[in-house]
């Protein structure tokens, strides 16, 4: 009996921070670095995007755009503009998947990376979507579909994410520091496992939310061991910071989608 009430309240106190209103909060902070990044650099600071937009530079077309994240984020910090900055982000993050993810990746259809941008920001959305449907105060049965096809979308993106880790293992075993035991080989495939792993539990629904909640927790191991070095030893270096901005962005789609399952939902979600 005392057993398994230390455990319940051990699941509470891991649960708690997974509570709605602190998940809306990280995910608008994890927008405000996304544009900060583009308005610190006068570029756009998601990674994955046409070469041609890279070109441009500095520009004022660049800082127009990453001033959006950067509201819509704020807004997202208090419950009465909360709606307002999620539906901005979701229409910008369907807009740049429409406009540049989807005509790179058809300009290259067998180049497995040339869809990145298109995964990236379609979780993007799938965060801002959640949101949305949860404020925009539609019927139950509607927020719950809008829930799962969200979550759905957001599962596939950590599949593409997972291969993407192993069909570029190079690139993945560079990013992993050298003194982290046993071997950097090793964590590129444990960390793609992870995503792949994470993404079909959010597809089945099964044991959905404690596998995001883990999923949040390796993201924030990926900013501290991976990006936070990268930008410390290469500070001047754009890739840097927004390779850094999309994990914390990330970091928020995680948290939101794991909070949007019920807690009850150990195994279905």
């Amino acid at each position: 009996m005392g057993n398994a009430s230390g455990g319940t309240r051990m699941a509470s106190i891991v649960d708690r921070p997974f509570a709605w209103p602190i998940a809306v909060r990280i995910y608008g902070l994890g927008a405000v670095i996304l544009g900060l990044t583009g308005l610190v650099w006068g570029d756009f600071a998601v990674v994955w995007i046409p070469s041609w937009i890279h070109a441009l530079g500095q520009s004022a077309w660049g800082y127009a755009v990453s001033i959006i994240p950067v509201l819509a984020g704020l807004a997202m910090q208090w419950q009465r503009t909360t709606l307002l900055g999620a539906l901005a982000l979701f229409v910008s993050f369907c807009l740049a998947a429409i406009f540049f993810d989807i005509p790179r990746g058809y300009a290259n259809p067998s180049e497995y990376v040339a869809w990145y941008g298109l995964f990236e920001n379609l979780a993007l959305a799938a965060g801002a979507l959640i949101i949305c449907t949860h404020y925009a105060q539609l019927e139950p049965a509607t927020v719950d579909r809008l829930g799962r096809v969200s979550r759905v979308i957001f599962g596939l993106c950590l599949i593409y994410y997972g291969l993407a880790h192993h069909l570029y293992l190079a690139n993945t075993v560079s990013m992993v520091p050298a003194w982290l035991p046993p071997n950097q080989t090793f964590w590129a495939y444990a960390t793609g496992a992870g995503h792949v792993a994470a993404g079909i539990a959010l597809i089945f629904g099964v044991y959905a939310r404690p596998a995001t909640m883990l999923l949040a927790t390796m993201f924030i191991v990926f900013a501290i061991l991976v990006h936070a070095p990268r930008i410390i030893l290469d500070s001047h270096t754009h890739m840097s910071w927004a390779e850094n901005a999309v994990n914390f962005a990330l970091i928020g789609v995680a948290w939101v989608v794991a909070a949007s399952i019920p807690a009850a939902s150990k195994a279905k979600a």
